[in-house]
């Protein structure tokens, strides 16, 4: 389902902030460079799909040793997160991979009847969900720092269906599982941007990674949906 674990940088603190205050004028200096990591790295996922999408076929046939390798690329990035220039290195290197193993994905929806305008659609929806979430998360008096734990229970029994669901291959259970997906992520958006905004994260890469692979989640969700829904089969 392409659920991603995006809380790797806070595992050993279970969602405990212990970190010191920042002054208003770090943290702002602090979301600045989040959300530039964050653009860029949108970038580096859009690059890695295009170059995945002609190799779609050998990259399934490599599937698990390309995975094994990308989870690497994610927790190697915990323990360099603060050695400047190789914690960029391997960010964009994690960024690359992830959008190398959706290129199944994308080419198999490509192949589909009105396949492009899909994955233009569940892009465009995806953009939509993440920017109103993150408009709600600035706007809203509501505190949602301290859904960490409720929304890391929900993504292990979304993670239990999903593998669950691989031995049934039920199309219903399928759909279902996305659209949880698609909440769940939704609001991992209100609750990542709010940490941002507090300074609450370790480092902006911190940041910067929770944010990408909540918009990739949204995005690989949807788009398993419209694919769905949109196959004539």
């Amino acid at each position: 389902m392409g659920l991603y674990d995006r809380d790797y940088a806070r595992a050993s603190e279970a969602f405990s902030y212990g970190s010191v205050s920042k002054s208003e004028a770090q943290i702002v200096a602090f979301v600045k460079e989040t959300y530039k990591l964050f653009a860029a790295s949108m970038m580096a996922g859009a690059a890695g799909a295009y170059v995945g999408v002609p190799l779609a076929g050998t990259i399934q046939a490599m599937f698990f040793p390309l995975m094994i390798l990308e989870i690497g690329l994610l927790i190697g990035l915990h323990f360099v997160k603060h050695k400047q220039g190789l914690n960029l290195m391997v960010m964009f290197g994690f960024v690359f991979m992830t959008g190398l193993m959706l290129a199944p994905l994308l080419a198999r929806t490509l192949g589909m009847s009105g396949g492009a305008t899909i994955i233009g659609n569940a892009f465009a929806m995806t953009s939509v969900v993440f920017g109103a979430m993150s408009f709600y998360a600035i706007k809203t008096t509501r505190d949602f720092t301290g859904y960490g734990k409720p929304l890391m229970i929900a993504m292990f029994v979304i993670l239990g269906f999903s593998i669950i669901n691989i031995f049934l291959g039920n199309p219903m259970v399928h759909i279902m599982i996305s659209g949880a997906i698609v909440l769940l992520f939704s609001v991992m958006v209100i609750f990542d941007t709010q940490n941002i905004m507090q300074g609450a994260y370790e480092t902006p890469i911190d940041g910067a990674i929770a944010l990408y692979l909540d918009f990739l989640n949204i995005f690989t969700a949807l788009l398993q949906l419209f694919g769905i829904f949109g196959d004539n089969d």
